[in-house]
């Protein structure tokens, strides 16, 4: 099904495509939650501490290739705006071929430098050997990740998001089945829960990959279309590095977190990696709604339409913020029963850590929910270096205060609290931006 994003009802089109996205991405985190619960409850805290840390690095260096494929996708949405298929045709074929010989490149790189990357995560001794078996399998994997996400940002610059939602959806209830059988049935440990999640996303791979082929005429590219052509092969590449470098620099800083929430402990690892989970979940709505506001105005920028383009930032920053303060309400009163999820009720250490940080970042979910808007903004306008100096403000903010804070008696609150105020002061460079720019765009 592919929603007209060019015409009709702002608020709805947006809405309409948005959902399918938010559903998908809710599922994906589906994949790591059922490792988490199951691990944490039928393994131990040291094997959640483990998936946990494994989960973090695993998001920073999958967060590349998911960046490549979602700059690509706002090419090809200008592309589809402007009605220029040749240029379409030309921008798939050498965008599936570029991402996918980096996608080999950093695969190779991690499995050989995977004990180098554990000592910079200052992972604890007792956990090593699950983390380096965990993060092994995942990566074996790495493909069936490049596969899915490259073809579902090609249906959803289409307009089409509901086709890879389906099958995230058959991949994410197989996830959770086979976890079941390799933790529970076949004892694995935490070598299970990865290849649980591994063969599930190949399944969605799979399954996205047929369809496109199937049923994407637009996708039987000819000979001319691998003719080499300046133009627009520069801008694939400027927007697919430039949001793939974004989507690390956000990683990056969540990972330089991580390391300093290592030094504090074991208790404090396997609190901050439920709460995190928790939190990713709460507000990775608006996230994907700011993905899917991009491809809106990068249709509509190609199509021209800039009184449309208008409209859409009104009506986007009004749905944003009527989730955001529901969704801060709900994690601020139920966030011991949150973490009750992933840890047993007799860990009173781990939850009240959790619920601690869970309740600072909770509030100021509003702060997040318009930065992302930002983002989607400033890819969708072909602007995609102006999303890298708002991430580089968040995140730089985030772990300088953080590194300054954590030695002080605050401690760990000090390392929540940095995170909000990352946001804020990036929402306002970008707010800043806009007003000067807005005549331009």
């Amino acid at each position: 099904m592919r929603v007209n994003l060019l015409e009709g009802n702002v608020t709805k089109s947006m809405l309409l495509f948005s959902i399918p996205m938010i559903l998908g991405n809710l599922l994906q985190q589906l994949y790591n939650i059922a490792d988490t619960l199951i691990v944490g409850r039928f393994i131990g805290a040291d094997a959640l501490a483990a998936v946990g840390s494994s989960f973090t690095l695993m998001t920073f260096l999958t967060s590349v290739i998911l960046g490549l494929c979602m700059g690509s996708g706002v090419a090809f949405s200008m592309c589809y705006g402007a009605k220029k298929e040749d240029d379409l045709k030309s921008a798939l074929a050498f965008s599936f071929l570029f991402i996918a010989a980096l996608t080999l490149l950093l695969t190779a790189g991690v499995l050989l430098f995977i004990d180098p990357i554990i000592d910079l995560l200052q992972i604890p001794a007792e956990i090593r050997e699950m983390t380096q078996t965990y993060l092994r399998i995942i990566f074996y994997g790495m493909v069936f990740t490049f596969f899915y996400n490259y073809f579902a940002s090609v249906l959803r610059a289409f307009g089409n998001s509901l086709t890879p939602l389906i099958f995230l959806g058959i991949s994410a209830v197989l996830n959770i089945a086979l976890d079941l059988c390799f933790v529970l049935g076949l004892h694995m440990g935490v070598a299970g829960a990865a290849w649980a999640t591994v063969l599930s996303q190949a399944v969605s791979a799979a399954g996205v990959l047929l369809y496109c082929l199937l049923t994407q005429p637009i996708l039987r590219v000819q000979k001319k279309h691998l003719r080499i052509q300046p133009r627009l092969w520069k801008q694939v590449i400027q927007f697919s590095i430039l949001t793939s470098v974004q989507q690390s620099i956000m990683n990056f800083g969540i990972l330089m977190i991580q390391g300093l929430v290592n030094s504090f402990g074991v208790a404090v690892m396997a609190a901050f990696a439920a709460a995190v989970k928790i939190d990713s979940f709460a507000y990775m709505p608006v996230q994907d709604f700011g993905n899917a506001f991009s491809t809106f105005i990068a249709q509509n920028s190609g199509a021209g339409k800039r009184e449309r383009i208008q409209r859409g930032i009104r009506s986007a920053l009004a749905v944003s913020f009527f989730f955001c303060i529901v969704i801060s309400a709900a994690v601020w009163c139920f966030a011991g029963e949150l973490m009750k999820i992933f840890v047993d009720a007799s860990e009173t250490e781990i939850i009240a850590i959790g619920v601690g940080y869970l309740r600072i970042e909770g509030t100021f979910y509003f702060a997040i929910g318009c930065l992302f808007l930002l983002y989607g903004l400033y890819r969708g306008v072909g602007r995609p270096g102006i999303s890298i100096v708002l991430t580089v403000i968040s995140l730089g903010m985030r772990v300088l205060l953080a590194y300054c804070l954590a030695p002080t008696p605050i401690g760990l609150a000090g390392i929540w609290w940095a995170i909000p105020i990352g946001w804020i002061l990036a929402d306002a460079a970008g707010l800043i931006y806009y007003r000067k720019m807005k005549s331009s765009m």
